[in-house]
């Protein structure tokens, strides 16, 4: 994004938790494709077009370059960051030790009112697999499942390191158009999980965990791949 350009097609904001704000409408921007791969993120470009000073977008690009969405280059400024298939091989590889661990912490210290909520968020996702509703919006909802699997671990760690992740992982998706043929299909992989768990099997939930994410795993860098070399994806 250039000075020259004249507009970011970014809206104004108030002043009310303003760094924040800022950092979700960018992070929006790059996940839904507004801001491309390796566009630059011009701060006086982004400051004006949002009626801000310069240091809060500063501060907001900082904390995307943290979560993994953009990179800094010394002396040429903040750009969207171009992933590859290896970056996201290893995505995926801390994804499974983070989600093994806890839904370890969820055997071992019982389900509680996390059972309900992996529920409604795998009813939530069947129901965004319906038409009508756009890909973003998917796989939101299956974020927000392994989300709560990490706040149920009762481990504020292992949440903090999701939470650091998972926009890149939103990231990678979008990037790639899709990761199921059919959306349904996102929803169905995430039941074994939860029957894995109300039956209190450890094993059988490590080994749903695992193969559900080795499953996405393979998915996305194979589609990135394809991608990669100009082939279409299968």
């Amino acid at each position: 994004m250039d000075d020259t350009q004249g507009n970011s097609g970014f809206a104004p904001l108030d002043r009310e938790g303003l760094v924040e704000r800022i950092t979700n409408r960018l992070s929006q921007a790059i996940v839904t494709g507004q801001l491309a791969p390796g566009a630059r993120l011009s701060e006086s470009v982004i400051a004006r077009d949002l009626g801000v000073s310069r240091a809060p977008v500063r501060e907001a690009a900082r904390l995307l370059e943290s979560s993994g969405l953009v990179s800094y280059i010394a002396n040429r400024g903040f750009f969207v960051r171009q992933i590859d298939a290896k970056a996201l091989d290893d995505l995926y590889e801390l994804r499974i030790i983070i989600e093994t661990a806890s839904i370890r912490r969820l055997i071992r210290d019982g389900l509680g009112e996390t059972e309900a909520q992996l529920r409604a968020h795998i009813d939530r996702l069947h129901e965004v697999a319906k038409p009508g509703h756009d890909m973003l919006t998917q796989v939101e909802a299956d974020m927000e499942f392994h989300r709560a699997l990490c706040a149920g671990s009762g481990n504020p760690k292992l949440l903090a390191v999701f939470d650091q992740i998972a926009t890149e992982t939103e990231f990678s998706i979008m990037v790639i158009g899709r990761l199921y043929d059919d959306p349904a299909k996102m929803a169905e992989t995430h039941e074994p999980i939860l029957d894995a768990l109300r039956a209190s099997d450890e094993t059988l939930a490590v080994e749903a965990i695992e193969y559900h994410i080795e499953v996405a795993r393979d998915l996305v860098t194979q589609q990135f791949r394809s991608l990669e070399e100009g082939k279409p994806t299968p």
